[in-house]
């Protein structure tokens, strides 16, 4: 899909996406939940679908897939924050697009609902990321939630974001690794345009001048 297509897309369905949107932020707010220094949630998930505004020609292969592209940014967390079920992210979905349309955004949430587990590999382990590689739209959208949380730890200069900066940057290649299907099918692609900006954000101007064309952000 082009650029344009995708954009014209995106002004016929803003309607229906603004919906989704607020419904999103009222039910992380409905729980308290908040992002880094006090933010609202919907802070975080603004950023993340601002991935998916940037970047989401490059998967989206259909009309039809469009809000469940966006539905799936907005509700990534619901499940794993907000105290939702499947089935309540599924009739929350069914009220603004079809069936068809409805299933597929509710399994991109629930793909990207991390297990249970007492630490962060546990709680993303191999069957996390499984579950993301077979789920259509899922690595992208994985993916910009990874980019909306790096942006977010590169702009604040304190000990907790430069400490969470080198998790992300050493997590990287088995992230990477980890999401991607290595599929022709256009929807569970990794884009590069997105890889890149996750590593000019991490890699810091004396470290960069020390990397070429085979660093890992090329070798995902």
């Amino acid at each position: 899909m082009t650029k344009a297509s995708y954009e014209a897309l995106m002004a016929k369905y803003a309607e229906q996406i603004a919906n989704i949107r607020e419904t999103a932020h009222e039910l992380h707010r409905s729980v308290n939940q908040t992002y880094g220094d006090n933010l609202p949630y919907g802070y975080h998930l603004d950023m993340v679908v601002s991935g998916i505004q940037d970047f989401g020609h490059l998967v989206c292969a259909r009309e039809d897939d469009v809000l469940p592209l966006f539905f799936g940014g907005y509700y990534h967390d619901s499940i794993e924050d907000a105290r939702q079920t499947y089935n309540d992210v599924l009739r929350a979905a069914r009220e603004m697009m079809t069936e068809e349309q409805a299933l597929m955004a509710t399994e991109i949430a629930y793909a990207l609902t991390n297990d249970k587990g007492r630490t962060r590999s546990e709680r993303a382990g191999e069957k996390y990321y499984q579950g993301i590689r077979e789920t259509p739209y899922a690595p992208f959208v994985k993916l910009c939630d990874r980019l909306a949380n790096i942006t977010y730890s590169c702009s604040e200069v304190n000990a907790d974001s430069l400490h969470i900066k080198e998790v992300y940057k050493g997590e990287m290649p088995h992230f990477l690794a980890s999401i991607n299907p290595r599929s022709d099918d256009q929807r569970y692609l990794v884009p590069q345009e997105v890889v890149i900006k996750l590593a000019e954000c991490l890699i810091d101007d004396l470290e960069r001048e020390e990397q070429n064309a085979s660093a890992w952000w090329f070798e995902y």
